[in-house]
């Protein structure tokens, strides 16, 4: 893996809270393997609200982007476009529950160099809404 950086910036809107704006710059890693998947993984900040939290992007050549979230938050999230309702388990220092994913676009465009990742998604649990977000990550050469 090589240093890249890393920009993350985006719109999160939870369930009866205002919408709230984020970008975070940082240090990062990012390799494609041998079978065509972008890896990048960055250490989140205080400014995300996790900050001993290492996570990590895999973008499939398949198009599924699996979002893992290791450290005080673990969580494992898969996108996949035009396909919604995964339901997954996501682990918080105060307990567990379940979610459903609703992905409303899930789009990539990375090589050997870096890329764009763009994310809409929306979560529910319980047939509630919890919140919605939009990413859009850029890996670049330091």
């Amino acid at each position: 893996m090589r240093r890249v950086k890393i920009q993350v910036s985006g719109v999160q809107h939870l369930a009866e809270q205002n919408e709230e704006n984020f970008e975070l710059l940082t240090d990062g890693k990012y390799t494609r393997t041998a079978d065509g998947d972008s890896v990048f993984t960055y250490r989140e900040s205080e400014i995300t609200g996790m900050g001993d939290t290492v996570t990590t992007f895999r973008i499939g050549k398949n198009g599924v982007i699996t979002l893992a979230r290791e450290g005080e938050y673990n969580s494992v999230m898969r996108f996949e476009p035009g396909k919604s309702d995964t339901t997954i388990m996501y682990n918080t220092p105060f307990g567990s529950f379940a979610l459903d994913i609703n992905t409303r676009l899930a789009k990539a465009d990375f090589d050997n160099n870096g890329g764009v990742l763009e994310l809409e998604y929306s979560l529910d649990s319980g047939h509630m809404f919890v919140g919605k977000s939009k990413l859009n990550i850029v890996v670049s050469k330091e």
